[in-house]
């Protein structure tokens, strides 16, 4: 099954890890690609184990807690709200972004990052997609929802991409304004928690669809910020 074999290469990511002891990769490795790689281990195997429970059918009950006690927190002032805020994780609404970025990087002959991050939306897009289709979970329908959604739930699309894409986004701000980073990423991981809460709160996941997203959304997120760091050293040494 697909989430044992993601479950062995992230158990194997850590114990190469802890192998070195941790620290001692530093030397060898900048501190983004050691910190890269515990970020990598952990979310394969924080998206294994997820997804080992959901297809026993072991998360039924904690997810349908979690939506119930959202169903009675709405208002129709909250409901504008929320379907605000998941538009910023619609795909067209990620399309449109990815391709400003790419243009405006391209115009500032940015070409690494301007292919790093059209790599990261698409693979991100892309790989949801494959996920969803191995899973092919149903969407909760504890309610009458008040958005339309279609195809799988597992795992939630809103989450994974929009945590790479925005990720990215607040990655490439906080590394060229260093004096306003802390700033920078806490609003960006506040508008991608966000964006979750509303899947959510509007009823169309299931709360560890959610977080199986971001978990694979931090795996995919990591690899591409790796290879961004690796080509703009490569770039720097010639």
């Amino acid at each position: 099954m697909i989430f044992r074999w993601i479950r062995w290469l992230s158990h194997s990511i850590l114990r190469v890890w802890r192998g070195f002891g941790g620290a001692k990769l530093i030397p060898l490795l900048s501190t983004i690609e050691g910190i890269g790689l515990v970020i990598a281990g952990f979310g394969l195997w924080g998206f294994a184990e997820i997804a080992d429970e959901v297809l026993e059918k072991e998360t039924r009950s904690f997810d349908t807690v979690i939506l119930l006690f959202l169903r009675q927190q709405q208002t129709p002032l909250l409901d504008q709200i929320m379907i605000g805020v998941t538009s910023l994780g619609e795909p067209t609404f990620l399309v449109i972004v990815t391709l400003v970025l790419s243009v405006i990087l391209a115009l500032r002959r940015q070409w690494i990052q301007g292919a790093v991050f059209a790599i990261a939306a698409l693979g991100a897009a892309g790989l949801n997609i494959v996920l969803k289709d191995v899973f092919a979970r149903a969407r909760p329908a504890l309610w009458e929802r008040s958005v339309d959604v279609r195809y799988y739930s597992f795992p939630s699309g809103h989450a994974m991409v929009s945590l790479v894409i925005y990720g990215l986004i607040g990655y490439l701000l906080a590394s060229r304004f260093k004096d306003r980073s802390g700033l920078i990423l806490t609003l960006t991981a506040l508008l991608i928690g966000l964006i979750g809460l509303s899947r959510l709160y509007l009823g169309v996941h299931w709360p560890t669809d959610v977080i199986a997203g971001y978990a694979a959304g931090l795996v995919w997120l990591a690899a591409c910020i790796l290879v961004l760091d690796i080509w703009q050293r490569r770039k720097f040494w010639h």
